[in-house]
């Protein structure tokens, strides 16, 4: 290093130093996961890190099922009040589900609800067979129109993401893909930001932390198995401006929404030092890497995590230095020396801007006193009893010793009802639950141990 020290006091070079120093750093700390930012109305390269590096998609994928959804309701080849019905293949897939029965019709808009807020792994098979036909048929509908819009590192299997040789994808077509959603349906893509739906008593908020949260948020989908890490596509807005973030790898639920709006920050922010980044041309024009989709298995799901991970990971562990959000003088730098702004980590902490759930119900459209009536139906399905009898299981307490059942129904018409097509009202507030089962008298018992976690990693 002393042969540096002569070359180090001239201010011109020691600049260029510095510089390669930190672009060194940033490549390195970008190694594990992949990371891409592009304006969605030019397709311009903002960022791109492991940008078409080859990445298991997980459940990103009903980004496309949803998209060839909507294109056969567009193109007047079925509507969303067509009823699909859950087959028992459907009802076989692994959670995250809905649950419902085969034999259960519902419309397909409230199934596209279930599929994007939920990510409802039976909902995307539904909506394969009642437009493809099949889980085949259906994915060769997605490879067609995933080759025709230029996503030329995409293979589709199955509608839903869970784990199949053969199904892959990169930040790069996921953009490519957001882009097409904006530019081909302006009208159906309020479905890939629903804060929240609400099913009989159950009330879900989207598993995209960015919705809700993040200022200007408005798209698109997570998605996570062991092998491809947490993942998420999402979009923002602010002064007119639209940016796409693609996260691929990152360490939970809560990361890749920090680490998205960590792009989306530095893609707004206004900056003098812009002339220093090098051209990084359109996302289309992105060259493909040759190579194997990572594996993050081990890390993902290894046994040095104190619980199963999932897509339905509600991670809020707020980091409390700088590196640890991921924000390094590297990203600093790159950012333009801007002036500090709040940390994505504390930003994205808190809950979700106060909405009113859509609700999602089965059976044909409704509206009215029917839809009230079928909001009724499905929460007189999810009865508390079933819930309360595991529970006994759960802490091993003898029959005899049980108290005797106070039988209360649930309030089955809840504060208010939207039908599914109804744009969100962000200004709304959120419904309350319905009122819980009458008391039960407390047996004179050690407090019983919490009820054990499936030991299920379920896809997004």
């Amino acid at each position: 290093m002393h042969f540096l020290r002569p070359l180090l006091r001239n201010p011109s070079l020691k600049w260029i130093f510095i510089v390669a120093a930190l672009v060194v750093a940033t490549s390195r700390s970008a190694s594990a996961e992949a990371l891409l930012v592009v304006e969605a109305d030019t397709g311009k390269v903002l960022q791109a890190d492991n940008a078409t590096m080859p990445w298991y998609p997980a459940s990103v994928t009903k980004m496309m099922t949803a998209y060839v959804t909507l294109k056969a309701v567009k193109e007047g080849r079925m509507t969303l009040e067509q009823l699909v019905t859950v087959s028992p293949v459907a009802a076989s897939q692994a959670p995250s589900k809905m649950g419902l029965r085969p034999g259960t019709q519902l419309t397909v808009e409230n199934a596209l609800a279930m599929m994007l807020v939920k990510s409802a792994n039976d909902m995307a098979v539904v909506l394969a067979e009642g437009v493809g036909g099949s889980i085949d048929g259906f994915s060769a509908l997605m490879n067609q129109n995933a080759q025709r819009l230029g996503m030329t590192q995409t293979s589709y299997v199955n509608p839903n993401g869970l784990p199949a040789d053969g199904q892959i994808t990169s930040a790069r077509d996921l953009a490519i893909l957001a882009r097409a959603i904006i530019r081909d349906l302006p009208e159906y893509e309020y479905f890939y930001h629903i804060p929240s739906i609400r099913f009989g008593r159950r009330v879900t908020n989207n598993f995209n932390h960015l919705i809700g949260r993040y200022p200007g948020a408005d798209g698109f989908k997570t998605g996570f198995i062991c092998a491809s890490g947490y993942n998420l596509v999402g979009s923002a807005t602010r002064n007119g401006k639209r940016l796409i973030a693609v996260v691929l790898g990152s360490s939970s639920g809560h990361q890749r929404a920090v680490r998205a709006a960590q792009l989306l920050e530095r893609g707004f922010a206004s900056n003098g030092l812009g002339w220093l980044r090098p051209s990084l041309g359109t996302v289309d024009n992105l060259v493909p890497i040759d190579a194997s989709p990572p594996n993050l298995r081990d890390e993902m799901c290894g046994g040095k995590r104190k619980r199963p991970a999932s897509d339905e990971d509600e991670d809020t562990t707020i980091a409390s230095s700088g590196s640890a959000s991921g924000e390094s003088p590297a990203m600093f730098f790159t950012s333009g020396l801007q002036a500090p702004m709040a940390k994505p980590s504390e930003l994205l902490a808190t809950g979700p801007a106060a909405s009113e759930p859509m609700v999602v119900y089965t059976g044909p459209k409704k509206t009215g006193p029917a839809l009230i009536a079928a909001v009724a139906v499905d929460t007189e399905k999810q009865t508390p009893a079933k819930r309360g009898k595991k529970l006994r299981v759960a802490v091993h307490k003898p029959a005899a010793a049980a108290a005797p059942k106070a039988e209360a129904k649930p309030d089955a018409k809840p504060a208010a009802v939207r039908h599914a097509s109804a744009r969100p009202d962000a200004a709304a507030k959120p419904t309350e639950k319905p009122a819980a089962s009458a008391e039960k008298p407390k047996p004179a018992k050690p407090k019983a141990a919490a009820k054990p976690k499936s030991d299920a990693k379920p896809a997004g």
